[in-house]
């Protein structure tokens, strides 16, 4: 072992650094379950504008190419929601959260599988469902940070 090498280890052994904890992954305030909120307003939007969009006859062209887009832009935005939800609940929440929230984790399960049922269906009351799951899981959030911030949303 080259005599550098020892001396530090030496050093290592005389002054061993502290051990350390982190709340997350990141600095403070990079998590926010606004982002997971804006992309499932979205799919609401766009189930209801499925739902309203009228076709003037079985093969009109602009119909058929503005329910592709519809569709597509929910289930991107479906997807996204639960991809904005995966990281808030993976890499924000931690085990002590659990003592304040014991139900947390069924939470996160419950509004993925939203996420899932809004890309495969048009349902009014999924999409919903998925902006009230939403709603909790912010208050949820922000508790943990001691806040009490407003739910609103953008439309």
């Amino acid at each position: 072992m080259p005599s550098f090498q020892r001396i530090a280890n030496q050093i290592k052994n005389w002054f061993p650094a502290p051990i350390v904890h982190a709340h997350c992954d990141g600095p403070c305030g990079v998590y926010d379950p606004a982002s997971a909120r804006i992309a499932a307003e979205a799919v609401l939007s766009m189930t209801k504008k499925i739902l309203d969009l009228q076709a003037k006859s079985a093969d009109d062209p602009a119909y058929q190419n503005t329910i592709t887009r519809y569709i597509q832009i929910k289930e991107e935005q479906a997807q996204l929601t639960k991809k904005e939800l995966l990281v808030l609940w993976t890499d924000y929440f931690k085990p002590v959260h659990l003592e304040q929230f014991p139900d947390l984790h069924t939470k996160f399960w419950e509004v993925g599988k939203l996420c899932s049922a809004c890309k495969v269906e048009v349902s009014l009351q999924h999409a919903q469902e998925l902006m009230d799951a939403i709603k909790e899981i912010q208050e949820m959030f922000w508790a943990t940070k001691g806040r009490d911030v407003p739910w609103y949303t953008a439309s």
